[in-house]
């Protein structure tokens, strides 16, 4: 079932590891939440109107420097113009330090249940490192603020592979997200994306990033304790408790249609993959003129599909053989027999009730094994 993405493109301040698009001025913000409006509206003009949407998710840049009163506005747009499931997700990713009690009443009043706080590390030297904007102590308020507003189904993206980070940090952010009674953690390794503050501190030699090898036993260390504390890892960077996977990403992972809108936004719909201008006023320009704010798209074709899915598939629930013999009219198994005889005598794969998944050591090595596929 299809979910919907709205990308909020504001930021108090740019993170230096975020390659997303997002802006630090709010000069145009009412500009912006009047062309989101129309977008919507001229996006639900061309495509059919029986289709049932099971989520939406507010993505950024920082969606929480919305106030309840504009997110309000932008769900009941978003209502007004699609069917949702009557229990849909609807997801809001918000910085810590840019939320509070009141704030977060007025999402749930507005339909929000669940939400994303970007926490990252509750050691103040991280967060400053990382330039977030809110300390540890603001993070777990902000989360016990989400609990008095009726809002329980909280996820914390954390990321280890810090510069000088050891495994007692890292371990020390898990328990303190343990403590809070966290039902969804999301554990990124910390990436540099090029063309970020952080690279250009990387190749000047004023950052020196981890080995490899301390990457992957940190990953593997939070993959035995989260097993061990109940949690169930679904996809390769994302831990649940029971009932509290996320929705919206299993859109993407199922690899199931979606729709974006705002600057930059993607969106993949009945075989054709399009995206939005990253650039607020040229999205603006596009909208003032009547036009869907596109910049460019692509039919996908059989061989990029196929080869998406496995990816996807692999990197989260696993691959049904039988789904992928319908969809495809190919068997993935005689396709590609030796290698992955070699997986699964090497303990990475795994084949169980015709689903073909990566096992705790395969989720270790998942990009190479879905090259391999392919």
């Amino acid at each position: 079932m299809p979910g919907l993405y709205v990308h909020i493109p504001f930021c108090e301040k740019k993170c230096i590891y975020c390659d997303f698009y997002s802006i630090e001025s709010f000069r145009q913000y009412d500009s912006f939440l009047d062309a989101l409006h129309r977008e919507i509206a001229m996006r639900a003009d061309v495509l059919p109107h029986d289709i049932r949407f099971h989520s939406i998710f507010f993505g950024g840049g920082t969606p929480s420097l919305l106030t309840d009163v504009q997110l309000g506005g932008v769900l009941e747009a978003l209502r007004a113009r699609f069917r949702f499931d009557d229990d849909a997700e609807v997801t809001v990713e918000c910085n810590p330090g840019t939320v509070d009690a009141a704030k977060l009443r007025g999402y749930r009043a507005a339909g929000v249940n669940r939400l994303s706080f970007g926490v990252q590390s509750f050691h103040a030297d991280d967060l400053q490192f990382l330039s977030r904007i809110h300390t540890a102590e603001e993070a777990e308020q902000a989360i016990g603020a989400a609990r008095e507003a009726g809002i329980d189904d909280v996820n914390l993206d954390l990321m280890f592979s810090l510069p000088g980070q050891t495994t007692e940090r890292w371990m020390h952010n898990l328990e303190r997200a343990r403590a809070l009674g966290t039902t969804h953690l999301s554990c990124y390794s910390l990436t540099v994306e090029q063309g970020t503050p952080l690279a250009r501190m990387v190749a000047r030699g004023m950052v020196t990033m981890p080995p490899e090898e301390s990457d992957a036993d940190l990953y593997a260390q939070t993959m035995d304790t989260l097993a061990e504390w109940g949690f169930e890892q679904y996809e390769v960077s994302n831990f649940a408790r029971d009932g509290h996977v996320s929705r919206h990403n299993l859109t993407y992972w199922r690899h199931e249609d979606y729709l974006g809108f705002g600057p930059s936004a993607h969106s993949t719909w009945q075989g054709r993959r399009w995206w939005n201008l990253s650039s607020l006023d040229r999205w603006l320009d596009a909208i003032a003129s009547g036009c869907l704010p596109e910049a460019g798209g692509e039919l996908l074709d059989r061989d990029t599909l196929r080869r998406e899915y496995i990816y996807l598939r692999l990197r989260s629930e696993g691959i049904d053989l039988g789904d992928f013999s319908r969809r495809f009219d190919a068997d993935l198994v005689a396709d590609n027999r030796a290698f992955i005889d070699r997986c699964l005598s090497g303990g990475t794969l795994q084949l169980a009730d015709g689903c073909l998944s990566l096992t705790r050591e395969g989720m270790l090595l998942c990009d190479a094994i879905c090259a391999g596929l392919e």
